[in-house]
């Protein structure tokens, strides 16, 4: 199994996989178009046979965060560590790329602590985070909830 940047043959397995858990409210749709649009912020991973397994994005908000949008892991390989690999390979991307910090909107609030994340208010957000929300069916009842952690720590004079 390798963790890969998506490329354009990756889009119908990805929308197949987020549109799997879209479905059961256990996350956001996204579109194929939104996925093409985004193709260059996504991972996935693919496994051994060539299948893709998760999928996880790494969208740039500002100079000192990004976000960590529609991670999903198949069905038949959750459970095994993928989704915290995924995670992982995505801070460490957004640390090659000196972002201080990592957000997501998530439903999965359990998922997102044993990766080190912290819930925070969506009201200490900047404003650039909810440009996307203004098309999402739930705006402007937004019931996801805000998790950030820090991939490079704040040097703090002593």
């Amino acid at each position: 199994m390798i963790i890969r940047q998506a490329t354009i043959k990756d889009l119908d397995p990805m929308v197949e996989l987020i549109t799997m858990y879209a479905e059961k409210g256990m996350m956001l749709p996204r579109s194929k178009l939104s996925l093409c649009e985004s193709l260059t912020c996504f991972s996935v991973v693919e496994a051994d046979d060539g299948s893709i397994i998760g999928v996880g994005g790494l969208h740039i908000l500002w100079e000192d965060l990004a976000e960590i949008r529609s991670l999903v892991v198949a069905p038949n390989s959750a459970g095994k560590g993928i989704g915290k690999m995924l995670v992982q390979h995505l801070c460490d991307r957004a640390r090659e790329l000196a972002i201080k910090k990592v957000m997501a909107l998530t439903y999965q609030e359990k998922f997102f602590d044993s990766c080190g994340f912290q819930v925070v208010s969506k009201e200490t957000l900047p404003h650039k985070v909810w440009k996307d929300c203004i098309n999402c069916s739930k705006f402007p009842a937004c019931d996801e909830i805000a998790v950030i952690k820090e991939v490079i720590p704040s040097l703090i004079a002593s």
